[in-house]
């Protein structure tokens, strides 16, 4: 799964693939139910920068809380899942990450956490999904999101079996194409190749997500 990524560096591959000049307040410590920045196409077509609920509601739901257990969709099922199968047609985006975070099982109740970034330091973009929830008691409209994760890579795989689908640059547009076919979509969605990432192990402070700050995403010595 993926539970907390950071936002700091710049991104390159989104003005080079989509023209856009993406910038946020550095984040160290993105924890789901927050807002998150993500982009889409504009309703007027093109891209923009839109900010969502972490935890997907989808359009039937009865209240927000289903948002809790829809933070991920598995890539596996996303196209046949109801909570997700009507955004992964319709309302695909994607979520700017500098890196993310996994907890490596080291038994009993041990768990290391790793930061796993982008080796050029360029910024990554999860496959995400989005959707327009109306809430019944007071008619507001909420914005959420949810970030697509699929089987490990040769490089994360020795400390999680799970990874964030993170998108070739140079299909960021073909993944907010509404007309880009299921199938091709499916394509996107394999294994991110292990030479574009690197990864260390950080401090257990990132497990509070009250902590944030650059002292997050330093290598700790001796793990």
């Amino acid at each position: 799964m993926c539970g907390r990524y950071a936002i700091y560096t710049p991104f390159r591959g989104l003005w080079q693939q989509l023209e856009l000049d993406f910038a946020s307040p550095p984040r160290y410590n993105i924890a789901p139910t927050q807002n998150i920045p993500i982009i889409r196409r504009a309703a007027r077509g093109g891209v923009e920068v839109a900010e969502a609920h972490w935890g997907l509601i989808p359009f039937w739901a009865k209240d927000r809380k289903i948002g809790y257990s829809t933070i991920n969709a598995r890539a596996e099922t996303v196209a046949e899942k109801p909570a997700f199968r009507a955004a992964f047609k319709h309302r695909r985006c994607i979520i700017p990450a500098s890196g993310l975070y996994e907890w490596q099982d080291l038994g009993g109740k041990q768990k290391q956490p790793w930061f796993i970034t982008d080796a050029e330091g360029d910024g990554l973009g999860f496959a995400g999904l989005w959707e327009r929830w109306t809430d019944p008691a007071t008619a507001e409209a909420i914005d959420s999101c949810t970030i697509i994760v699929g089987p490990a890579n040769d490089l994360v795989r020795p400390i999680h079996d799970r990874l964030a689908c993170i998108l070739p640059p140079e299909h960021y547009r073909d993944w907010l194409d509404p007309e880009a076919p299921g199938p091709f979509l499916q394509s996107l969605l394999t294994p991110c190749p292990s030479e574009r990432l690197r990864m260390w192990p950080v401090s257990a402070r990132v497990g509070n997500p009250r902590h944030d700050g650059p002292d997050l995403v330093e290598p700790v010595l001796g793990a």
